[in-house]
């Protein structure tokens, strides 16, 4: 069996930055195990499944370890390749998945996703999140299946190097740390090593929760982000009610076929 696969380089304008996802069109889907494997073999943070259904397409999303309920990074990629690799005419892009329908449309020179927010809730500091980050946070919130640490500056967030064995003695799905930002409205970065993502990039699903977050703090529904990783990677992002919309552009890296 042949399948197309593709790669873009997601919340970029250039090849090398943002957040590499890799794509893989279906006309029905693969046993889960299998496509297990192939996310495995691709050794990306996220590869994307989907299929055609009706007049709108069914997402689905694998890390190298674990299939999850959402992702933003792979879900942008996917719509640009849906886009721009098969010439898809219509628009908005609309997806079903494990976390509900999910819209993607073109906004200028971007594609925004429409997704549900995450309204984080405080919680008790974790001690084990102080030594794993060699600093201890200003706060700590809980979302629906990530942790959110809030410190004191853009420059903390940059030179934080967490002890990835004392993250994955938490079971934490993810856990994003966060600050104001210099030049935009807020930074980030996300660890993930429970689904075999020690750092990612740059992170769709982390911003559901974050953007309601500094939505509230900074009192504004439209703000700019970036994630601090080593790649790198610039979000403009809005709050609409229980919904929020994050804008970003994609590059593709790679067309290509693999055999199974």
């Amino acid at each position: 069996m042949k399948l197309q696969i593709f790669q873009a380089d997601a919340f970029a304008s250039s090849l090398f930055k943002g957040n590499p996802a890799a794509v893989v069109p279906l006309k029905q889907w693969l046993p889960d195990e299998l496509m297990q494997q192939i996310a495995l073999e691709n050794n990306l943070s996220e590869t994307a499944f989907f299929i055609p259904e009706g007049d709108h397409f069914h997402i689905r999303w694998f890390t190298p370890k674990a299939e999850v309920r959402l992702c933003g990074h792979a879900t942008l990629a996917t719509a640009h390749v849906i886009f721009n690799e098969l010439e898809f005419q219509g628009e908005p892009i609309e997806f079903n998945s494990k976390s509900g329908i999910l819209i993607v449309k073109k906004v200028e020179d971007k594609m925004q996703l429409d997704f549900p927010a995450d309204f984080a809730q405080p919680v008790e500091p974790v001690p084990v999140f102080a030594e794993a980050f060699d600093t201890h946070p200003l706060a700590t919130f809980k979302g629906r299946t990530d942790y959110l640490l809030l410190f004191d500056s853009e420059e903390t967030i940059r030179e934080i190097q967490p002890d990835i064995s004392l993250l994955l003695s938490t079971n934490a799905r993810g856990i994003m740390v966060t600050a104001k930002g210099n030049e935009v409205d807020f930074v980030s970065r996300f660890f993930a090593p429970a689904v075999g993502v020690n750092e990612d990039p740059v992170t769709g699903s982390a911003h559901t929760t974050l953007i309601p977050f500094w939505a509230k703090r900074l009192n504004k529904t439209e703000m700019t982000a970036l994630q601090l990783s080593e790649r790198g990677g610039q979000l403009w992002c809005t709050l609409s009610e229980d919904r929020v919309l994050i804008a970003g552009k994609a590059v593709t890296y790679l067309r290509g076929e693999i055999e199974i």
